[in-house]
């Protein structure tokens, strides 16, 4: 068994040491390497960086922030959840008739060892909202976070913990902000699992575990889906932690939607499966010829392009438009010196509609321009700052006014 006690210092090849709004991954691995992590560790194995830094996640989240928040906020069903190994807990036990969260229940709950859950937090705090939109742009792929509140152990021998071992079906980073928790590993008994997968306590025992550790205020972990864990609290101090999730598109989410492109050009994929093929005396001599016949198809005339546009497309569609400071900024006025240029971690395509005009494809849905505006438009979106007097178009205000509302711009020194 190995357990992990070394110190790491959260520099990148260079000494630098990255803040989050500066290289989010890079925050999160240094001293590893971007290049390195995705080549030789993304989806392959743990990495674990103790840091020794209490401080590190505290502009992301405090207990003392999480406290006001679920003291404040109007909590429904879904947006909290709690948690017992030793006791299990129902969501009846803290919701209304009405589906709202009852403060005073959640409270007794934790105080008999609980651990809160708060699922995609991500959407309700900005800061956190930021970094997951900045390692979305990393990754290309959904971010969400889930917070874990573990209270101490009140009982002698017995430790706090929210969950057996288990493993789960999309990567993970978990940040350590508050407290101590144990934490072991135990193998990967399923590689790569799908997002539907879920793990089964019946079927995966754990065993022994392959590693143990304790991750302190400002360490951090990334464990491939599929690596089976599990963490208690460890120590007098309620133990706070964030797990970010990577939900991903697979390659087998990009072979079927290229299938399914195939089918619209080709009828033997719509024809229907034959007659009393369910019956127990069927032949599937014939059956397998076809399917056979379909599988070459798919090798001569599947495409990889247009599945590949449609899923990028799909991706940066569903991002949550960023519209911070565009309320607050109207207070004064613009004026034809006002700088400009892409808001960070705003993603965009520019695709053309069968009626000839210009699709600017983004987060929360889609803005139709004029070709005519398609400099400007590209100009705008360049990273480049910009005045009003640089977009080369009819009605250069109009643009930028649309562009500034829907999120994709932001004012610059």
């Amino acid at each position: 068994m190995a357990t992990r006690k070394q110190a790491l210092k959260a520099v990148d090849a260079d000494g630098h040491n990255p803040s989050w709004e500066e290289d989010a991954l890079g925050f999160l691995i240094a001293p590893v390497a971007r290049e390195e992590f995705l080549a030789s560790i993304y989806e392959q194995k743990e990495l674990l960086n103790l840091r020794h830094e209490p401080d590190r996640y505290a502009d992301l989240l405090t207990l003392d922030s999480l406290d006001q928040f679920i003291a404040s906020a109007d909590l429904r069903e879904g947006m909290l959840d709690l948690s017992n190994k030793h006791n299990r807990i129902t969501r009846e036990a803290y919701l209304d008739e009405d589906g709202r969260v009852i403060q005073v229940a959640v409270t007794e709950e934790y105080l008999r060892g609980a651990t809160i859950i708060l699922p995609h937090l991500h959407s309700s705090m900005y800061n956190l909202g930021e970094f997951c939109r900045s390692l979305e742009e990393v990754f290309t792929c959904h971010v969400q976070t889930n917070i874990y509140l573990t209270p101490p152990s009140r009982e002698e021998g017995k430790a706090t913990q929210g969950f057996p071992p288990h493993y789960d079906n999309h990567d993970v980073f978990v940040m350590q902000i508050a407290g101590s928790k144990a934490w072991r590993i135990y193998g990967t008994p399923v590689t790569t699992p799908f997002r539907g997968e879920t793990f089964e306590v019946a079927t995966h025992q754990a065993g022994e575990p392959s590693q143990t550790f304790t991750m302190n205020a400002g360490d951090c972990i990334y464990m491939p889906r599929g690596l089976m864990h599990d963490a208690e609290n460890s120590g007098d101090e309620p133990s706070l932690h964030i797990t970010v999730g990577l939900i991903t598109k697979t390659w087998a989410d990009l072979l079927l939607e290229s299938i399914s492109e195939l089918a619209l050009t080709e009828p033997a994929f719509r024809r229907s499966l034959p007659a009393g093929y369910a019956d127990r005396a069927f032949d599937r001599e014939a059956a397998a010829r076809y399917f056979d016949e379909l599988i070459n198809t798919i090798s001569d005339k599947a495409q990889m392009d247009s599945a590949f546009d449609l899923l990028a497309d799909n991706f940066i569609r569903a991002r949550q438009p960023n519209i911070s400071g565009v309320i607050a900024a109207s207070r004064v006025a613009p004026t034809p010196d006002d700088r400009y240029c892409r808001r960070r971690y705003a993603p965009w395509n520019v695709a053309e509609d069968d009626d000839g005009k210009l699709v600017l494809i983004g987060p929360g849905g889609d803005l139709d321009f004029k070709q005519e505006e398609g400099d400007a438009l590209e100009r705008a979106l360049s990273g480049t700052p910009f005045i009003a007097a640089d977009l080369k178009c009819e009605n250069p205000d109009e643009l930028l006014q649309r562009l500034w509302a829907a999120g994709y711009l932001e004012r610059v020194g």
